[in-house]
């Protein structure tokens, strides 16, 4: 049984998840909270497993509150956040603090059943989440950790990085993305992530990396030195326009569950890129990727997996390995300098 606290300054809020929570029969909503500081009381006196968290409350605001028990006292946390601008900013500076997912907070009486089933999953993921204490890393300043130019790496047209994550991937992400130089090949991101939360976390990745970053569109060529990050909802996927590689966003069903699907994103990228692609995949729970994958390095691509150790959740890059899609397993600290290193071999081959 998974023993969930629920913080929400909102009386209806609170009685709705509560509510919806537990007609799961995994679930247990053992208390709700209106404040952090009533919320650090029911934390101490009742050990939950997994916190939902909304952001903006009385007193002490979520992200402060969230900060503080990363520092001192690291546990599961979900953020539920509202889908306005400054929601989406603050969700994405949660997840920077550590929070293991944000699900949004339902608009409707017309959206909470959906809204509901998927943080009931979101919960169960960060249950089995391995959740460590805040890094320092979190609060670095723009530019502090871009990655020099390395001649190595040929400004070509013909290159793709595709990089694949699920929970526990922004954190992930940002680190590979902020060690890589602006003369890498263009890259191409999917991040399980809800509507209206991508467009916030490509903003906040082109403050910290030396490529630029943002939401990909439909059309958008791929070049180097530009990361687009496939939007939520839509499915991206790799086509050829002549000698060039362009985005093409589809609103197809979901694949394992998801919408942006990292399966979708590699099968075309084995298509069209074959051996010129580079596939990364990182932390998070299930197995979407890992056929895809598989497809890329048939293809020829070179493909590397983030090791069990540095994972928050040990899923994906687990079932690509299983299948014999990984072709390297790597700390999250050192996928970067192989990705560096793994395009400059390719290239002076």
């Amino acid at each position: 049984m998974i023993r969930v606290l629920v913080v929400d300054d909102s009386a209806v809020v609170r009685a709705v998840l509560t509510e919806e929570l537990s007609k799961a029969p995994d679930i247990e909503v053992v208390a709700a909270a209106t404040d952090p500081y009533v919320a650090r009381d029911k934390i101490v006196a009742l050990r939950p497993d997994v916190l939902t968290l909304d952001i903006e409350m009385p007193r002490m605001d979520g992200l402060t509150f969230l900060g503080k028990l990363m520092r001192h006292q690291p546990m599961p946390v979900v953020v539920v956040s509202s889908v306005s601008p400054e929601g989406s900013e603050a969700a994405i500076r949660a997840l920077e603090l550590g929070a293991v997912d944000v699900v949004s907070k339902p608009g409707s009486a017309f959206t909470v059943g959906d809204i509901c089933a998927r943080l009931r999953d979101s919960i169960r993921t960060a249950a089995a989440a391995r959740v460590r204490p805040r890094r320092d890393q979190a609060d670095a300043e723009p530019g502090e950790s871009f990655a020099p130019a390395i001649p190595g790496i040929v400004r070509t047209t013909h290159s793709v990085v595709a990089i694949g994550a699920s929970t526990g991937g922004t954190t992930a992400i940002r680190e590979v993305l902020s060690g890589l130089p602006r003369t890498t090949p263009g890259t191409i991101v999917v991040q399980h992530m809800p509507e209206h939360f991508t467009a916030a976390f490509a903003r906040r990745l082109d403050e910290q990396c030396a490529m630029q970053v943002r939401e990909a569109r439909d059309g958008d060529a791929i070049v180097p030195g530009v990361a687009l990050i496939a939007p939520g909802n839509r499915h991206m996927v790799v086509q050829r326009s002549g000698a060039r590689y362009r985005i093409g966003l589809k609103d197809s069903p979901p694949v394992h569950y998801q919408r942006p699907s990292v399966d979708v994103l590699f099968h075309s990228a084995a298509r069209h890129c074959g051996r010129n692609c580079l596939a990364v995949i990182l932390t998070g729970m299930g197995s979407d990727g890992a056929a895809g994958m598989l497809a890329l390095r048939e293809a020829g691509a070179r493909t590397i997996g983030q090791d069990e150790n540095t994972c928050v959740v040990y899923g994906m890059p687990r079932a690509a390995a299983e299948a014999g899609a990984v072709e390297q397993v790597v700390p999250l600290p050192e996928i970067s300098g192989r990705i560096i290193s793994t395009l400059t071999d390719r290239a002076s081959a």
